[in-house]
């Protein structure tokens, strides 16, 4: 690819016909000339001492419109020129019926005044009398000039169809020493332009089909010259055949008619068959050979890898835009990388369903993500299968240990087509996916065993039960598909945060980074060790869940909380159990050591009745997440709600209540519950899990608590909820609160004063200042 030179380059071609008209010596002898390229736009700049006279065609026949573009163009001529009193001068004549002086060269000696003026010209109109503006320019010579040692260039910018004769004039302007340049608009009379114009015609007669494209057609014009050659290392002149149009009026042969012609013979007539034309305007293509600029583009050697696009910035600089996963360099070399030391399976659907377009872009998928995170020292090692009716291993894992021969692989999959059996293709490569060949034995049996799921349709087979088969054998799913597959990916998974979904074809690339992310936590979450909590359970403990679900409830709440530091300095858990009123099991004070929280949680009893969660959640904030029942000022708060959905109606203003103290509030509905009545609960799809059943419950303990976790970490209002009793009011100020009393008093106006106790003296306010220590654990100290 080569870069055509901006239309600003016209000077340079100006500047060099000034150099071929008046000879090298003594130019160089009488003024300086330059062809400046500044640093930020690299805008050529003709700096030479030139007089430049436009000449305006005004007629009717260019028209208004016309004539505003011709000033366009005039305008942009100006930003090419360094105009000043020393170097170029630059003047306007408009030409109609008569010519008009607009402004002479002396007149406005900056490049903005100039442009300035141009733009205030206005269009006069009349015949075209180009031969009668010569004739004035003949008389008057170019008006502000200045001595004849000065080069004279004349622009002549017009349709060509003048009413007079213009040869004798154009050629005396031409024998006096002027150059001069005809640019065609509209649709010229090129034999005119040729008339006008310097020799050689072909590189001072212009054209452009309409005034913004007229810059074109003039850098279209540089010539092989020394100056032009020289503006910019590697920069060249070339020809190239190009077309000119006009539009003309043609005569043409439209039939014959009977004409009656005389006699010699008396009283005889004579006819015959005569011709008749008709005449109509058209367009005619004209043959000719333009020249232009070409200089090497910084792009030509196309210096991004892996796909990057290359965006040339002038001649030569360059950026590189760079696919999701490269960048770790300005030409895009891999920037992420698969560190982890896993055994990695990608299931690829090839079934009819995904259709042969969709497994074409997993294709691109793996192989983008291949160079993107693998290196020939990655520990992970690779393999590829791929699935419809039945299923196939054509890539084993840890077979390939470089990137080149591992693309080369995927490359030679085919599309099978058929239904699609993801069930079955996941119970297959549970058995056989990662069975190591002896040639392979370097494959480590111990390594975590990941499979990714690459779907775009739904399954045919079950495939819940499936993937608890494969889950129940240590390996991990990770699930990638289109956004209305989410359900079942969720399902397959076991676990939301495993799944990764995309809304267009597109941005299933971008998902690169995050899915190179998963494979590399793998690991369960080690729970907040170290982040103080207060956390609240709430158990639907109704008739519509039933005793043996409740049961998988408790049990869920004894393995979440083994993933928590129980004591008074780090997570305190209460739990509350609810059918159609709530109770309180035990407040988030009660047990300091996990192996009391895990005896209480087992003796919580099952209550039966219909549900009201919104009572439930109303319970917890006027009585659970208080500082009376163990709740710590300070302290991050989050309440977990379990249910199958049934009496959660009344729920959506008590959770508002909590969130608007303070309280994080995770709903998590299990089985066909509606999503949209629980999402108006949690507020945000962040706060909102959905389990197909309870049995699977355990499979997102690890995912409920990530979030719980990450919630957590945000930062806290000390005076959310309100620490202080009694109606007092909760002051923050400088990292520490107090409590202002009203007929109470206390640290959180706890006590009573009692009236007419004279000898007590007033308590001042107390504030309360929160610090961690090193170990992360909160402690509470007290200045009065």
């Amino acid at each position: 690819m080569s870069l055509l030179l901006p239309f600003d380059s016209i000077c340079i071609f100006l500047c060099a016909q000034v150099l071929l008209t008046w000879g090298l010596q003594e130019l160089h002898a009488n003024q300086e000339t330059i062809v400046k390229i500044s640093a930020a736009g690299r805008l050529m700049q003709c700096s030479a001492s030139v007089d430049i006279l436009l000449l305006l065609d005004g007629s009717y026949s260019i028209g208004k419109g016309s004539f505003e573009r011709s000033k366009h163009f005039a305008g942009k001529l100006c930003d090419a020129l360094n105009i000043n009193p020393d170097r170029v001068r630059v003047g306007v004549i408009q030409f109609s019926s008569t010519p008009q002086l607009e402004f002479p060269l002396d007149s406005y000696l900056t490049k903005q005044e100039v442009k300035e003026q141009i733009k205030k010209i206005v269009f006069k109109g009349g015949s075209t009398e180009t031969g009668l503006a010569l004739k004035y320019i003949l008389r008057k010579g170019f008006p502000g000039g200045r001595n004849s040692s000065v080069p004279e260039i004349l622009i002549v910018l017009s349709d060509g169809k003048s009413q007079g004769n213009v040869a004798i004039p154009a050629k005396q302007l031409k024998d006096r020493g002027t150059t001069v340049f005809a640019v065609g608009v509209k649709f010229p009379r090129w034999e005119e332009l040729h008339t006008l114009a310097s020799e050689p015609t072909e590189q001072h007669v212009l054209f452009a089909e309409h005034v913004d494209d007229a810059a074109n057609g003039l850098y279209s014009t540089l010539t092989s010259s020394t100056v032009c050659s020289a503006v910019s290392p590697g920069c060249k002149i070339e020809s190239h055949p190009c077309e000119r149009k006009t539009l003309e009026t043609v005569k043409e042969l439209a039939g014959n008619y009977m004409c009656w012609k005389g006699s010699k013979r008396p009283n005889a007539v004579h006819t015959s068959l005569c011709p008749f034309y008709s005449w109509k305007r058209v367009l005619i293509k004209h043959p000719a050979r333009c020249y232009r600029t070409t200089c090497p583009d910084p792009c030509d050697s196309q210096p991004c890898h892996n796909g990057g696009t290359c965006v040339p910035e002038g001649l030569e600089r360059y950026h590189c835009v760079c696919p999701v996963g490269f960048g770790g360099d300005a030409s895009c070399a891999p920037k992420l990388s698969l560190e982890c030391s896993v055994d990695l399976l990608f299931l690829v659907d090839s079934s009819s369903g995904t259709t042969l377009e969709g497994f074409l872009r997993y294709k691109a998928f793996l192989k983008r993500f291949i160079r993107a995170v693998l290196s020939k020292d990655s520990p992970a090692n690779v393999g590829v299968a791929q699935y419809s009716n039945d299923v196939q291993i054509p890539i084993k894992v840890g077979e390939y240990k470089d990137v080149l021969s591992l693309m080369k692989s995927v490359d030679t999959m085919h599309f099978s087509g058929g239904g699609t059996f993801t069930g079955k293709a996941l119970r297959y490569v549970t058995q056989h996916g990662f069975k190591s060949a002896p040639a392979f034995a370097d494959i480590h049996d111990d390594l975590p065993r990941v499979v990714v799921l690459l779907t775009d349709s739904e399954a045919q087979d079950p495939v819940v039960e499936a993937a608890k088969y494969t889950r129940g054998r240590g390996l991990f799913l990770i699930g990638v598909g289109s956004d209305f597959l989410r359900a079942e990916l969720d399902d397959v998974t076991g676990n939301p945060k495993r799944t990764v979904v995309y809304s267009n074809p597109q941005d299933l690339f971008n998902k690169i980074p995050e899915l190179q992310e998963k494979i590399c936590s793998v690991d369960s979450p080690q729970g907040c060790q170290s982040q103080s909590l207060d956390l609240v359970f709430a158990l639907d403990a109704s008739a519509g869940v039933g005793r043996e679900n409740f049961l998988w409830l408790r049990h869920f709440v004894s393995s979440s909380s083994l993933q928590f530091n129980i004591n008074r300095d780090v997570t305190q858990i209460g739990l509350v159990v609810y059918g159609s009123r709530a109770r309180t099991a035990f407040a988030l004070d009660a047990h300091v050591t996990s192996s009391a929280l895990l005896q209480a949680i087992s003796q919580v009893p099952f209550l039966g009745g219909s549900a009201s969660t919104g009572r439930a959640l109303l319970h917890i904030h006027d009585d659970v997440m208080t500082v009376p029942k163990g709740a710590r000022p300070g302290v991050s708060k989050a309440v977990v709600v379990i249910t199958d959905g049934s009496g959660i109606e009344d729920a959506v203003v008590p959770a508002q209540q909590l969130r608007s103290n303070g309280v994080s509030v995770f709903l998590v509905g299990i089985g066909g519950v509606r999503r949209d009545t629980l999402l108006r609960i949690a507020g945000s799809p962040n706060y909102l899990i959905h389990v197909s059943s309870y049995d699977d419950l355990r499979n997102y303990k690890d995912f409920i608590i990530e979030r719980i976790c990450e919630e957590a970490k945000r930062p806290v209002n000390l005076c959310k909820p309100n620490p202080c009793l009694n109606e007092g009011v909760c002051v923050l100020r400088n990292g520490s609160y107090r409590c202002e009393c009203r007929g109470w008093e206390g640290p959180h106006c706890e006590s009573r004063i009692l009236r007419g106790d004279s000898s007590r003296s007033p308590v001042p306010p107390t504030n309360f200042h929160i610090q961690r220590n090193p170990s992360g654990l909160q402690q509470f100290n007290r200045a009065l």
